[in-house]
Order: C-alpha cells, then sequence, then structure tokens
C-alpha cells in the first residue's frame, strides 16, 4: 500500500451538486512537523452564469482535464484560498490567459519566497466581487497569524468550499506509518477539523476566528467540499460545529 493513497479517479469530473464539481488530482509533498509529507489535491469548479468556470485550488493541469472542462463553460477565474495552494495556479493561467487569478492574503509574498512566478490580476477580499456575488458568498477566514484563508459558499446548492480549515483524510487510504501522525493532528475521518499545527496559529486571535466562523455558521450550509480527504455531502451545518469545536 503506498502512503497515502489516492482519491480515484484522478483529473475527473465528479459531480458535487448543480454546477459544481471537483477534480482529484495526484499527491503533492508538503513540509509539517518537520517532514516532507504527502497530500492529496482536490480543486472546485464552480459554473458561473453564462457558462463562465470558477476554479479554486487548481489541480495540475493537463488536456484531458482540460478538454473535460471545455464541455461546461469557459474558464475564466483561477483562485487562490489561501497563501500555500497557488502552485498550478501559472500554469493554468499559461492555457488560459484571459483567465483573471485571485489572489489570498499573503500569496504573492509566498510565491515569490519559493521563486514560483504568478501573475494575479486581482485580490480576494471579506466580500464577494462583483464578478460572481449573485453565486457566490465569501469571507476572509481571520484570527491565524501565519494564514488568512477566504471561504466560499456556493449559495444556490448551500455548498461551502474550505481548503485548509477541515481536513478530513480516510484512514482506509492512509498506511499505518501515517495515520498516527494524522491523528495527531486531528485530521482523520470522520472527525476532520484544522490541522494542530494550524490551529495554534489561533492562540492570539480566537476572537476574531470565532467571529469568522459565525459568520460561516450562519450561511447554514448542507455539503462541504474540502481541498485534503473525504468531503461532506450532507448535514454540513453539524459537521461544520463539530469540525471547530477548538474554538471554544
Amino acid at each position: 500500500m503506498a502512503v497515502l493513497s489516492l482519491y480515484e479517479p484522478v483529473n475527473w469530473l465528479k459531480p458535487v451538486a448543480d454546477d459544481v464539481w471537483i477534480v482529484d488530482g495526484p499527491v503533492i509533498h508538503m513540509a509539517l512537523y518537520g517532514a516532507g509529507l504527502p497530500f492529496t489535491t482536490r480543486m472546485t469548479i464552480v459554473r458561473l452564469p453564462g457558462n463562465r468556470l470558477w476554479l479554486h485550488s487548481p489541480v495540475a493541469w493537463n488536456a484531458p482535464l482540460a478538454r473535460q472542462l471545455e464541455t461546461l463553460g469557459t474558464v475564466t477565474h483561477l483562485v487562490s484560498p489561501n497563501r500555500i495552494h497557488y502552485a498550478y495556479i501559472a500554469d493554468w493561467s499559461a492555457h488560459y490567459p484571459e483567465a483573471r487569478c485571485w489572489a489570498s492574503p499573503g500569496v504573492r509574498e509566498r510565491a515569490s519566497s519559493q521563486n514560483i512566478s504568478v501573475s494575479f490580476s486581482d485580490d480576494l477580499g471579506d466580500r464577494p466581487p462583483p464578478e460572481w456575488h449573485d453565486t457566490l458568498d465569501q469571507l476572509c477566514f481571520r484570527g491565524s497569524s501565519v494564514m488568512e484563508e477566504v471561504v466560499f459558499l456556493h449559495r444556490p446548492s448551500r455548498t461551502l468550499i474550505l481548503a485548509d480549515l477541515i481536513e478530513n483524510f480516510d484512514p482506509g487510504k492512509v498506511h499505518w506509518r501515517l495515520r498516527w501522525l494524522l491523528r495527531l493532528a486531528g485530521v482523520v475521518a470522520p472527525h476532520g477539523q484544522a490541522p494542530l499545527d494550524y490551529r495554534f496559529t489561533f492562540r492570539g486571535g480566537k476572537d476574531q476566528a470565532r467571529a469568522s466562523f459565525q459568520r460561516m455558521l450562519q450561511w447554514q450550509p448542507e455539503r462541504i467540499v474540502l481541498a485534503h480527504g473525504n468531503w461532506i455531502d450532507h448535514n454540513g451545518t453539524q459537521a461544520l460545529k463539530r469540525a471547530f469545536r477548538w474554538l471554544g
């Protein structure tokens, strides 16, 4: 068994709700607790009015995937939800030069420090821009001393779209050598949440985090799509409350 199994099939459109899809991508390696650990990747696609496609945390570009997207509409927006979800945006932008690239707080500096060139055209804020405010709501989840994540709600389907604020790895897809570490981090399904090291960064900003969480809770999501691990296809509001119990 691999250390971390993929969410097969990869590079394939999977429906979540009307006008919402996910695509599971290949494994990447990220630094966690001093080690380079594997993480599965996932992007979320929303079809906006006019068949405009909005891509959240794009996975690696490839031609077969691009052909699938062409059946849905035109790639129009490429979105970095936080400062560590951006690596493939430049490649997508090269293939779709008319698409607008949206920067999360701190991502420009992060990309520069990693010598990754990304030409962001716009900045994400605490409210949805005119380009999608009729379909998507958004807020900037504040309180971390290290990373703010912009979260989104697809209003018609009440689908909450997250990156790292909840990670929910399927234990059946994780080798025992990695499973104990993910349990320590608190990110094993069905009890996923923000990883332990990320939660620590909210120690001085929990009041801000609670305010952000209350705004998110008011959306009453039915489902929650995550970048890492099992996504939640029903009872999303209850799952959200469980995942954020660490806020107290």
